[in-house]
C-alpha cells in the first residue's frame, strides 16, 4: 500500500475514533475553568457546603437526566465551550475523585459555586475562593505529569483555553451583603479591589504556564434599591487586560463579553426562542423562592422556552447562546490572532 494512502487511512481511524481531532482541537489541547457557579461543573459536590446542585430538578435535561452539580437544567457554558472547540462533550470537576487519564489530559473545571475574588465572599459558604483555584491548578498538572509525561503537560498547560468567571458573587455578598466592604470602598473602589485580586490570579496561571485566557466580565445585576451597575467594572476591565497581557510576554488575554448576550436575551426573547424572561422555570408561579431549587419545587414544562432555571442561574437554553458569544471572541481574539 502505498504511504500516502496509509497516511490517510491511519488519519481516518484517528477520527473515527476520537471525534474531537478537528480545527479547535489542535488549537486548545485542553479547557481549564475557573470561577462560580456560571461555569461550575461539580466541584461543590467534594467540599463541606451548602451551595450545592446535587439534586432534582437541577440537571433534568442533562445527558442522563442526572443531578450532577450543575446549577442549571442541563449543560453551562463550560461543557458548550469544550464541545464547540471540539475538545470533549463536557467538562468534569477536578475534585472528582474518579477522573480518567483522557480528562486530565483534556482538561478539568476548577471553577466552586459561590465563589469569588473577595476572601470575604466565600468566608461562611466554605467554597473554593478563586484566589485558592490555581492551587488546585498545581495539583492538577502534577497528576498530568504522571498520565503524559512532563514535557507534554508542559505543552498541554501553555496550549489550553482557559475560561474565568467571577465578581458577581463579590457584589452581591461581600459589597453589598456586607458592611465592612460596603464602609470601606465606594462601589468604583470596590471594583478596583476586585481587579487588583484578578491581576494577581492571571499572573499566578501564567506562571504555572498558562496563555490563553477569556476573562469575562460582569452579567447585568439587579439588587433592590442599589445602583449595581455591572459597566464600570467592565469598563476598568477591557483597559485592564491590553495592559496586563504586555507585562506577560507571550500571552494572550481576552474580555469576555457576557453583559450584551444577557441584555439581548431580555431585550429580544423570541430571538432565542424564550416566552419568559422574567420568572424562573425552577419555581415556576412561585415568588421568592431563593436561588436554589428543590426537589419539591414546582418546575414549568418547557425549560428551554425559559432563560433563567433558578432565580439566579440560566437554563441551558441560554447558556448556549452565551457560550456561542464567548466562542466568537475566541475565534476572532486568539484563534485568528
Amino acid at each position: 500500500m502505498a504511504p500516502t494512502l496509509l497516511f490517510i487511512l491511519m488519519q481516518l481511524c484517528i477520527l473515527i475514533l476520537n471525534p474531537f481531532q478537528g480545527t479547535y482541537a489542535q488549537k486548545f489541547p485542553a479547557i481549564l475553568i475557573f470561577g462560580d457557579s456560571i461555569l461550575d461543573t461539580g466541584n461543590n459536590n467534594y467540599i463541606n457546603t451548602v451551595v450545592k446542585a446535587n439534586f432534582p430538578p437541577y440537571g433534568i435535561d442533562f445527558p442522563g437526566n442526572v443531578a450532577t452539580g450543575r446549577f442549571s437544567n442541563g449543560k453551562l457554558v463550560s461543557d458548550f465551550l469544550a464541545e464547540m472547540m471540539e475538545i470533549k462533550d463536557t467538562v468534569p470537576p477536578f475534585l472528582n475523585p474518579n477522573l480518567s487519564a483522557e480528562d486530565l489530559r483534556t482538561g478539568v473545571c476548577f471553577a466552586s459555586a459561590g465563589s469569588g475574588f473577595d476572601e470575604l465572599t466565600t468566608a461562611e459558604s466554605g467554597v473554593i475562593p478563586v484566589l485558592k483555584q490555581p492551587e488546585y491548578l498545581r495539583s492538577y498538572i502534577q497528576k498530568l505529569k504522571t498520565v503524559v509525561g512532563e514535557e507534554e503537560a508542559r505543552r498541554i498547560i501553555h496550549g489550553s483555553l482557559v475560561v474565568l468567571n467571577a465578581g458577581t458573587n463579590d457584589i452581591l455578598i461581600s459589597f453589598y451583603g456586607n458592611p465592612t466592604r460596603g464602609f470601606s470602598f465606594s462601589l468604583n473602589g470596590y471594583y478596583d479591589f476586585l481587579l487588583t485580586k484578578l491581576q494577581t490570579f492571571v499572573q499566578e496561571l501564567y506562571e504555572l504556564g498558562c496563555r490563553k485566557m477569556v476573562i469575562a466580565g460582569l452579567p447585568p445585576m439587579s439588587v433592590p434599591n442599589q445602583a449595581a451597575d455591572s459597566q464600570p467594572y467592565n469598563q476598568k476591565l477591557v483597559s485592564l487586560l491590553p495592559r496586563l497581557q504586555a507585562s506577560l510576554p507571550g500571552s494572550k488575554l481576552v474580555y469576555g463579553n457576557i453583559y450584551d448576550p444577557l441584555i439581548d436575551m431580555v431585550a429580544n426573547p423570541l430571538k432565542y426562542g424564550f416566552v419568559d424572561v422574567m420568572r424562573s422555570c425552577c419555581g415556576y408561579g412561585l415568588r421568592g423562592t431563593g436561588p436554589l431549587c428543590t426537589p419539591n419545587t414546582p418546575v414549568c414544562p418547557n425549560p428551554s422556552q425559559f432563560m433563567f432555571w433558578d432565580i439566579i442561574h440560566p437554563t441551558e437554553a441560554a447558556y448556549r447562546p452565551l457560550a456561542e458569544a464567548i466562542k466568537n471572541i475566541i475565534e476572532t481574539q486568539i484563534i485568528g490572532y
